[in-house]
Order: C-alpha cells, then structure tokens, then sequence
C-alpha cells in the first residue's frame, strides 16, 4: 500500500472490535495524558528507526490528535506498514466527538508544546508589558523570545521544550517513554 485511506471514527471503532490496531502517533507526553484506550503508542518520531506493529487481522490504523500530523507522515507511514493501513479522519478529536472512549490522565503534564507556547507567549506579554511601563530595554525580553521560535521553527531545535522537559514535573512522563 501508497497510501493511507481516511475512516471514521464509528468505522475505525468497529474493525478495532474485530481485530484490527489502533496506533497513536503522537509524542509519549501527548499519549500519556490522553489517549484511546485501546490504541497502541508508536511515536511518529521513532518512525524510520523502528517499524509500527502489524495487526494480527492484517488492518492497522493510525491516529494523532487531529489528523494532520497522520495525512502529512501518510506516505511514510504506509510504506513503513505490511498489511492494509488507514488514518483516522479527524484524529483522537473526531473520536471524541463520536462519543467513543478516551483514558484521561490528568495527574500528567500538559504537552510540552503546550508548555512552550505558554512560557513563550507569557515572556513575550511581560516585555511588551514591562517596555512600556517600566522602560524600554524590557522590549527586549519580547525579542529574544521571537529569536528563539524563529530559530526553532527553522532548525527544529527549541532550547525553550528542552528546557522545559527537564523540568520536575516532566520527568515522571519521561521515565515512561
């Protein structure tokens, strides 16, 4: 198989009742905190070093939270499954909205994505904010931040999550990846 052919979350409930595997995608601090219970974890990002696990009924299932980060790694993904693949339309959110069952686990941290995109937009309001009220070198806070999103959105390095995943309340979610 190409491709990975899209199918519903009423679907995709029903061969996972008849065999087949649901795999979640997304990074193990996103698993950990939500997920379908019983789909299997394989982060995307181990893809290439290692290959998803085939499903005894020959259907395998892929999901992330939305879809997206399925229909853009589709291609990677059906080349790297031996039986039939599909994706999840709608990803875990879909799922939700159908009213099928998810496993929450509030007592873990929030995506580190998540933790990034508030520390950086709250550094970037306390510059904004201390620039003007207190004096304008504080702008500078609001400017180093941006650096920092515009050097991780191109290298794909972020000091900002490497930080924040060494951080206490990260690293019980980490000795489970």
């Amino acid at each position: 198989m190409t491709h990975l052919q899209t199918i519903t979350p009423e679907r995709a409930a029903e061969l996972v009742r008849q065999g087949a595997v649901l795999v979640d995608i997304r990074e193990a601090d996103e698993h950990a905190r939500e997920h379908i219970p019983s789909a299997r974890h394989f982060a995307l990002s181990r893809l290439g070093k290692e290959k998803p696990a085939a499903a005894q009924s020959g259907i395998v299932i892929f999901h992330c939270r939305s879809g997206m980060r399925t229909s853009a790694n589709a291609a990677a993904l059906a080349a790297n499954t031996a039986c039939d693949a599909y994706m999840l339309e709608g990803g875990l959110e879909a799922w939700k909205k159908a009213g099928l069952p998810v496993a929450v686990d509030r007592k873990q941290p929030i995506e580190i994505i998540r933790q990034v995109q508030i520390g950086a937009g709250s550094l970037v309001l306390l510059g904004v904010v201390l620039g003007f009220a207190v004096h304008p070198g504080f702008f500078l806070i609001s400017g180093f931040v941006g650096a920092g999103l515009l050097t991780a959105g191109v290298t794909g390095f972020c000091g900002m999550a490497k930080l924040l995943a060494r951080m206490p309340w990260n690293r019980r979610q980490a000795q489970l990846a």
